[in-house]
C-alpha cells in the first residue's frame, strides 16, 4: 500500500542519514520532491538480479535484505540496507541490469525516486555527482575491509564486529542492554560471515557464557560492548 507522505519519524530517519544530512538544503529537497513513498510488508520483493534498473531508492524504515544465489541454488544473504541509507544508483549509472536480489525485511517504507526523475537531478544538481561518488567510494572502502575481515579474522572476530555494526544500526537502548532491532535468524548471520550456522551457534553460546550478549528466541540482546570489541580486536 502506498500512502502520499513519510511519518514524523521516517522523514527524521531520512533527514539525519548520514550521507542524506551533508547534502545542501536544496539538493535534499529536491530529491524528496521527486520521490514517492511506498510501503511494502516483510519479504517483498523490490527487484531482481537480471532486472533493468528503473529506481533510486531510501530506506526510511524497516530494511532491505540484498541477496544472491550460489551456483548450487543456495540463498546467500550479501548485506542488509538499513534506515537511512540510499542505494540502486550504481545500476542507473552504467545502465546494466541488477546485480542481485533485494527484499524487504520487515516491514518496510521506502522513498522511491524513478530513473528518469533520478537523471534530472543529475543534470540540475553538479553537487549530487559528487556526493554519490563519496557515497559509492565508502562502499568500496567497506567492501575491502569485509574481504580483509574474511581472510584475517577468525569467526568469533567476525562475528562480534557484525553484532556491533547491528547494534550501531537497529540498536535499541533498554538501560545498559542493547537490543537488536532487526529480527535475524542464526542462518541469516551465517550467510553474512560466510559460515554455517553451527559455527555461529557455538560461538554466540560463547559470547553469552561470557556475559557479551544474551540469546533470545527471535532477537539478541548485546550486554556488553566493551567485551565484544575485545573479541573483535581479538
Amino acid at each position: 500500500m502506498n500512502s502520499p507522505i513519510l511519518t514524523i519519524a521516517e522523514r527524521n530517519t531520512i533527514e539525519s542519514g548520514p550521507w542524506f544530512s551533508k547534502l545542501s538544503p536544496v539538493l535534499r529537497s529536491a530529491i524528496l520532491s521527486r520521490s514517492t513513498v511506498r510501503r511494502v510488508p516483510d519479504g517483498a520483493m523490490l527487484s531482481s538480479r537480471g532486472q533493468p534498473a528503473d529506481e533510486w531508492i531510501g530506506v526510511a524504515r524497516g530494511a532491505v535484505r540484498v541477496s544472491s544465489v550460489s551456483l548450487s541454488g543456495k540463498q546467500i544473504t550479501l548485506t542488509y540496507v538499513e534506515p537511512g541509507t540510499w542505494f540502486g544508483d550504481i545500476a542507473l549509472f552504467d545502465g546494466l541490469p541488477r546485480t542481485h536480489d533485494a527484499n524487504a525485511h520487515g516491514e518496510t517504507t521506502l522513498l522511491v525516486v524513478r530513473k528518469p526523475d533520478f537523471k534530472d537531478l543529475l543534470q540540475q544538481h553538479s553537487e549530487l555527482y559528487e556526493a554519490l561518488l563519496r557515497l559509492n567510494c565508502r562502499r568500496l572502502r567497506l567492501m575491502f575491509n569485509v574481504v580483509e575481515d574474511l581472510n584475517t579474522l577468525p569467526l568469533a572476530a567476525r562475528l562480534a564486529k557484525q553484532l556491533l555494526l547491528l547494534a550501531r544500526s537497529y540498536g535499541i537502548s533498554q538501560g545498559e542492554e542493547i537490543r537488536i532491532g532487526l529480527q535475524l535468524a542464526q542462518e541469516d548471520l551465517a550467510q553474512l560471515l560466510g559460515a554455517s550456522r553451527q559455527r555461529v551457534n557455538q560461538e554466540l553460546k560463547s559470547f553469552e557464557r561470557e556475559g557479551a550478549v544474551r540469546i533470545e528466541p527471535t532477537r539478541l540482546v548485546v550486554l556488553s560492548k566493551e567485551k565484544l570489541m575485545a573479541i573483535a580486536e581479538g
